[in-house]
């Protein structure tokens, strides 16, 4: 499993690398024409500062803008990426940000540290047998009432399909098997929201917002 996770993980690290200038270009402003996503980025911005922990990690953050936006909306944001070619560009982007290379599925962050956590089609690469880690290492570093957005492709069918995405194969999941995954991971769906696709590729845009319970059962158990 280490040896798979980690080939898959170095081949998308060096797809990005050799598309970064032409991805930022496609997507640095792609926020400002879709107005479902950018809504669930302002929501989930408003509840991380209710919980008093401003502290956010973009994670799979590619050319920074997400980051720069959660900045813009009051939150001490930083961003993570795969790609060390991403992270250049983000610095140089958004000199006054802090971005850091960095896996997913170990995070250089403490445990309960944050307040919020995003992730904007970050995830859609990794194999769905793979997802419950990269969820639960997401939970790990959430404080009890910390949030976690995830944003990703959805579809009608009742597993998740893998497809050929424009930099690398990326997989699509059924709203309610991945709503599963996060109840699984320890997580309390607040909302999700699922809207007409962007692409030609007919697949639905699909939005989570989930919780970490300030007082689990899961929490007690560690106590």
């Amino acid at each position: 499993m280490g040896e798979y996770q980690h080939g898959h993980q170095d081949r998308t690290r060096a797809a990005y690398d050799g598309v970064v200038e032409l991805y930022a270009s496609m997507f640095a402003d792609r926020l400002e024409t879709r107005p479902f996503a950018r809504g669930m980025v302002a929501i989930f911005a408003e509840l991380v500062r209710g919980t008093g922990n401003p502290r956010v990690a973009d994670v799979g953050c590619g050319p920074g803008h997400v980051t720069a936006m959660l900045h813009d909306l009051g939150l001490d944001a930083f961003g993570l990426d795969l790609s060390p070619a991403m992270v250049e560009h983000a610095r140089r982007a958004h000199p006054a940000l802090s971005f850091h290379q960095a896996r997913m599925e170990t995070l250089p962050i403490e445990d309960h540290a944050l307040g919020g956590v995003l992730s904007h089609y970050s995830m859609i690469h990794t194999p769905p047998g793979e997802l419950p880690a990269l969820l639960a290492e997401q939970v790990r570093v959430l404080a009890p009432g910390g949030l976690l957005l995830v944003s990703l492709f959805a579809t009608d069918g009742p597993e998740p399909v893998r497809f050929d995405h424009k930099v690398t194969p990326a997989y699509s999941w059924p709203a309610d098997r991945f709503a599963d995954l996060l109840t699984g991971a320890g997580l309390t769906t607040v909302a999700r929201m699922l809207h007409d696709p962007a692409s030609e590729r007919g697949f639905l845009d699909a939005h989570f917002l989930a919780r970490r319970p300030c007082n689990s059962h899961q929490e007690r158990s560690r106590v």
